[in-house]
């Protein structure tokens, strides 16, 4: 799989994919692998990362963005696989994070969005329309 497939999938996943996705409560309240450091098993945030990429399955990961973008790096945030119901709320709640600390939240696709903290200037705009 070439890089540019690895990005078209992270921001706009098969829909078959999506639609099989079913978290047990088990696995629903297990912790993510952002809050371990680790990510497939390995730790590759590291304090030279200026964007991390997430793909939130519950709204107890939302914390772990927002420390984040406290620690001055950029989330980009992939909400496909976030329950329906909990869209909006983590939306809210980055929101929230993003203006306490004069930073930037930016729709970059279908449920993708682009969290940046003041440092860090995001220019242009996607045209989500066409």
């Amino acid at each position: 799989m070439g890089l540019m497939d690895k990005i078209n999938n992270f921001i706009a996943p098969d829909e078959d994919e999506v639609d099989q996705l079913e978290l047990s409560p088990e696995e629903a309240q297990a912790v993510s692998p952002y809050e371990k450091g680790t990510i497939d098993g390995s730790s590759n945030i590291t304090s030279a990362t200026n964007i991390v990429l997430f793909e939130p399955r519950n709204f107890d990961e939302a914390e772990e963005i927002g420390h984040h973008i406290k620690s001055k790096r950029a989330c980009c945030v992939n909400l496909h696989r976030m329950p329906s119901e909990y869209r909006q709320r983590i939306i809210d709640f980055l929101s929230g994070v993003v203006y306490g600390l004069d930073g930037s939240i930016k729709r970059i696709g279908e449920n993708v969005i682009l969290c940046s903290p003041k440092n860090l200037q995001v220019g242009g705009d996607i045209n989500l329309n066409d």
